[in-house]
């Protein structure tokens, strides 16, 4: 029996890149107020708060510090569309680089495959909460679903400690993947369909 590594944590978020920055490159101006499938945040409030994790996470990749106390408002400068793609480049390029998965990294000193894991989460949940708030569909790329559904399992009690991720949901038999890995986070696929 052969053993078979796990796909780079880079890889994989620059497919989960590649799914969202469509999405946030066509939200209109007139749904920021909308609100989302995360009851704490409407669009303009989640897309910041994707921008800051999108930003602090290139840090966490280096094994630098991250700064998550304050969430700017980059949607009050101009081209924030343009800007989310350029961080989310350079947030591919981080993890991409030789030793962003080695060792531990953040505050927590969890592994950083588990960090990596943590931003492409939300890279991927984000861009389905995005697009049902905005009423378009969201599908991710299989092997982003595949390469997170383990670590989610793992680190979903200390998340629901957090409040982090909601209640897990209970879905009917033939759920997708991406909809039980949805429900592990406390999110009803179900409820926000389009």
């Amino acid at each position: 029996m052969t053993y078979e590594a796990p796909p780079r944590i880079g890889d994989l978020l620059r497919s989960a890149a590649a799914h969202a920055e469509p999405l946030v490159a066509a939200t209109i101006d007139e749904s920021l107020g909308a609100p989302t499938p995360c009851a704490e945040y409407d669009v303009r409030a989640l897309l910041n708060h994707l921008f800051a994790v999108v930003v602090n996470f290139q840090a966490l990749a280096a094994k630098e510090s991250a700064d998550f106390s304050e969430t700017p408002d980059r949607l009050a400068e101009d081209g924030w569309r343009e800007r989310f793609s350029v961080e989310t480049g350079k947030l591919v390029t981080a993890w991409s680089a030789p030793g962003a998965e080695e060792g531990t990294s953040g505050a927590m000193g969890l592994p950083a495959r588990t960090v990596g894991s943590m931003v492409l989460l939300d890279l991927t949940v984000h861009a389905w909460d995005l697009a049902r708030a905005t009423g378009r569909g969201f599908e991710p790329d299989p092997a982003v679903v595949a390469g997170l559904a383990e670590e989610v399992e793992s680190m979903a009690p200390m998340a629901r400690k957090m409040n982090v991720f909601g209640e897990s949901v209970d879905l009917p038999e033939g759920a997708s993947a991406f909809e039980r890995l949805l429900a592990v986070t406390g999110r009803d696929p179900r409820a926000w369909a389009v």
